[in-house]
């Protein structure tokens, strides 16, 4: 598979890889909607485990043309569309309640003061809240789920309080959560949580997820995850 980045303007992360393994998928047919898409590294990732359409959105101009040119080098135009537009305009641009499946992995921190913010306003935009909140992408991901439908999200453990009690003025009850730790022994620095919309209480917390042993080479899931090796 073929994923245009560049490190002066956008570069997929392993977050993003963890997302895409952690959420449930249709595996024959299905609406799927990855939001905050960048170089649409999701979809391209989805579409190795569902063969239903993907549509990712981005709203950096220069960021959605890498992401359709991946799609298009992929072969893949067929399954998964490119969005250029604002997040919040797609409950009206797609429909409400049309999505089997919503995944984000959003900008992680609130926006800075002016003086703190990263001068590349690529990295920027990504980073911090400047054109959508936590709330915003919580909020579409509802809308734009059936109902039953399932959202998934990568994030910071520090936001887990404001992304459950989000999740649930929303209707979007928490059912799996997953800690991610850098190493064994270390404080979790990711979470991927997956809820069902207007589904009933009870949040399973799965096995902790460990990237690397202590030589920094990669656990034996993480090497599943990402190169498909047992």
């Amino acid at each position: 598979m073929k994923i245009i980045q560049s490190p002066s303007v956008f570069a997929f992360s392993l977050d993003a890889v963890l997302l895409a393994k952690f959420v449930y998928v249709p595996i024959q047919k299905g609406n799927l909607v990855d939001l905050c898409t960048g170089n649409g590294v999701i979809p391209l990732l989805l579409s190795k485990r569902t063969k239903g359409k993907i549509i990712g959105v981005e709203i950096q101009e220069k960021i959605y043309d890498m992401a359709k040119r991946s799609v298009h080098y992929n072969g893949l135009d067929e399954q998964i569309e490119i969005i250029h537009g604002d997040i919040k305009d797609m409950p009206a641009q797609l429909g409400y309640s049309k999505f089997d499946v919503v995944t984000c992995n959003p900008p992680y921190f609130p926006t800075p003061s002016q003086d703190e913010i990263n001068k590349n306003e690529h990295f920027a935009i990504a980073r911090h809240e400047i054109y959508c909140t936590l709330e915003d992408v919580i909020r579409v991901s509802s809308q734009l789920l059936k109902q039953g439908g399932k959202a998934a999200f990568v994030h910071r453990p520090e936001r887990l309080l404001d992304i459950v009690t989000l999740m649930r003025q929303y209707r979007l009850e928490p059912k799996r959560l997953r800690f991610v730790y850098p190493k064994a022994g270390r404080e979790a620095n990711t979470i991927l949580i997956e809820g069902i919309k207007d589904g009933n209480a009870g949040l399973k917390i799965l096995p902790p997820l460990i990237v690397y042993h202590d030589d920094n080479e990669y656990t034996k899931e993480l090497k599943e995850i990402l190169y498909g090796e047992s």
